[in-house]
């Protein structure tokens, strides 16, 4: 027994517990929100195509691509700024930012990155234009849903998908030439020398593109998308989001010409349905706030359009705060757009927005580009020398954050009578200080043997100092270790 069988009485037909997609068919709309949406998709895919392309002149001894993530050099490259794995914590910064960022928008203005900039929208946007340059409008994809499969309606469905195809291979080809030298990988794909990794990774993004931008489009919105379900939180009373006035525009005329015989006695809404007609989710934003609306404003064009043709004032459906929707139904005078949107809450998440960043920019600006670090060896902890002395062995890693080789002098301070040398060198040579060169943005690793005086402390402290000269200015780094002496291990 199912779930169909428990929720109706024996003999009755069973009900259909899924409803079927309607499909959605967009109508085009000009207004001030197309245009922004527009200026925005040819913004954020003229940035995720281009970038890869864009080159930094870091030296001859680091990549020249502006932005880079090099998992095989462990390094992100974003223009000026490097990260190095260490430094993941800024990664993390940019993450909680984008977070906090995520939180203000939609305090201050509803969905509007889900209008607007959101990845799925964007590219369900674009693909939308292709469909309708390919089958028409609204009207025209409705008729030729409809048709049967005649030759015209297959050379257009061809067409069109093979646009869409294009376009996803373009979208997962853009998104690896960030993890490799773009103009080197682009042509190595096509002369087959590319990884699997660049050929899987493209494949994979292609389909979902083109399933997720191509077919499910608003499905992805609604169902599959978490934020919907989210930003109820983030949002009060004082948050812009799309709204239909409905004390303005209820009762319906159902007509213009119904309105004009009737005066005072119908509101503005005709029942065009034209903010339904635009709506790439398929909404209808009279029946109020829902999970569906995306809030891209377009069925405000709509709207302004149409009232516009009938001469009533503009903003029956617009951006509108739930407490200036109760004023204004009330008849009284609304807040200002200033003052609806700088307010305690988004000046809260806009300082901890913005204090964030410029923590990070200062540490990135002051951090230091030379580090050490020195393991002692534990098996064994000494060793005795001939002559009176007992050796340790350190695992000392320097690390250059500059894009070009440094010669730097390693020295010991502290712990008389010691002296030490490279794993390389020669016990015979062996001084307080050597010189050592690290490449060029490279973390050297070399054992150091350090040789003192059998007399003294069973444990004595000391310190590696490493200076770097031939920059600007003199860096030195400091790391503390102890040496060990017969009696450290009880």
């Amino acid at each position: 027994m199912n779930l169909a069988d428990l929720a109706a009485p024996e003999g009755s037909p069973k009900p259909d517990l899924y409803e079927k997609r309607k499909g959605v068919y967009p109508k085009a709309v000009n207004g001030n929100f197309r245009r922004l949406k527009w200026t925005i998709m040819l913004l954020t895919l003229g940035v995720y195509y281009i970038t890869p392309w864009i080159r930094w002149d870091r030296g001859p001894y680091a990549p020249n691509q502006a932005v880079l993530v090099d998992l095989a050099g462990r390094r992100f490259y974003m223009f000026g700024i490097e990260i190095w794995p260490h430094e993941f914590y800024y990664v993390a910064g940019l993450l909680i930012m984008a977070g906090i960022g995520l939180f203000l928008v939609t305090s201050s203005v509803g969905r509007a990155w889900c209008g607007y900039a959101c990845p799925q929208t964007v590219w369900t946007d674009l693909f939308q234009h292709v469909e309708r340059w390919v089958d028409g409008d609204r009207n025209a994809q409705i008729r030729l849903e409809k048709a049967p499969w005649t030759s015209k309606k297959v050379v257009k469905r061809v067409t069109k998908w093979g646009i869409w195809l294009l376009i996803a291979v373009a979208t997962g080809g853009a998104w690896i030439f960030y993890f490799a030298d773009a103009p080197t990988l682009f042509l190595s794909l096509f002369t087959g020398d590319a990884p699997f990794v660049a050929y899987a990774t493209i494949g994979v993004l292609t389909f979902t593109t083109f399933t997720l931008g191509g077919f499910m489009r608003e499905q992805v919105c609604i169902y599959m998308c978490p934020w919907p379900r989210i930003q109820t939180a983030m949002m009060d009373e004082k948050s812009l989001t799309v709204t239909y006035k409905d004390w303005r525009g209820e009762p319906r005329s159902h007509g213009v010409k119904r309105s004009r015989e009737n005066p005072g006695v119908f509101g503005d809404c005709i029942d065009c349905d034209q903010c339904v007609a635009v709506c790439p989710t398929g909404i209808d934003i009279r029946e109020g706030p829902q999970i569906g609306c995306i809030t891209c404003a377009l069925c405000i064009d709509a709207c302004d359009k149409v009232m516009g043709q009938i001469g009533r004032p503009r903003g029956l459906i617009d951006y509108a705060t739930l407490e200036s929707s109760e004023l204004e139904a009330g008849g009284a005078s609304v807040p200002s757009l200033k003052r609806t949107i700088f307010r305690p809450r988004t000046l809260i998440y806009f300082t901890l927005w913005a204090g964030i960043g410029l923590a990070m920019l200062f540490a990135v600006g002051t951090r230091d580009r030379l580090t050490i670090n020195a393991i002692q060896e534990r098996n064994p902890t000494f060793v005795q020398l001939t002559g009176g002395q007992v050796r340790n062995s350190f695992d000392v890693k320097i690390r250059n954050m500059e894009n070009r080789p440094r010669t730097m002098t390693l020295e010991l301070e502290g712990l008389e009578g010691g002296v030490m040398w490279a794993g390389s060198g020669n016990r015979d040579q062996a001084l307080r200080a050597f010189d050592i060169t690290v490449p060029a943005d490279q973390l050297l690793n070399t054992r150091v043997f350090v040789a003192a005086p059998h007399d003294g402390e069973a444990r004595e402290d000391f310190t590696f100092i490493v200076t770097a000269t031939g920059g600007e200015e003199e860096e030195t780094a400091f790391e503390s270790a102890r040496f060990s002496r017969p009696g450290a291990e009880q």
